[in-house]
């Protein structure tokens, strides 16, 4: 039974930092690419990052560029984000998810159907 777990998330102040993992298991992940959404009370779940198989290419939402950066590590089946510089805009669920299409060796799926399993979220919460 696949199965993601995310961990990592918390409370912070306004231009502090965290650092969410999520550990897949199940099946093999390294050769799919992977992604971080988000979703804010009343609001859509929206893309964060994304990341190919290998971690050669990495894909960003604009709200996050230069603040977020995605790494992965086959060996662990791990995927993580380190969040800095946080604003209280970034408060949210944010979950990982894992895509089984291949679409090239680049591919950094950003659209919601483009991944098929999806872990159980963990809270962030940024005050300002």
């Amino acid at each position: 039974q696949v199965q993601l777990v995310e961990s990592g998330g918390g409370s912070v102040q306004a231009g502090g930092s965290l650092r969410l993992s999520c550990v897949a298991s199940g099946r093999t992940f390294s050769s799919f690419a992977m992604g971080w959404f988000r979703q804010a009370p009343g609001k859509e779940r929206e893309f964060v990052a994304s990341i190919n198989w290998n971690g050669g290419s990495t894909l960003y939402a604009d709200s996050v560029k230069g603040r977020f950066t995605i790494s992965r590590d086959n060996a662990k089946s791990t995927v993580s984000l380190q969040m800095n510089s946080l604003k209280p805009e970034d408060t949210a669920v944010y979950y990982c998810a894992v895509s089984l299409r291949y679409n090239g060796r680049d591919y950094t799926p950003s659209t919601r159907d483009e991944y098929a399993y999806w872990g159980q979220g963990t809270q962030v919460t940024v005050s300002s």
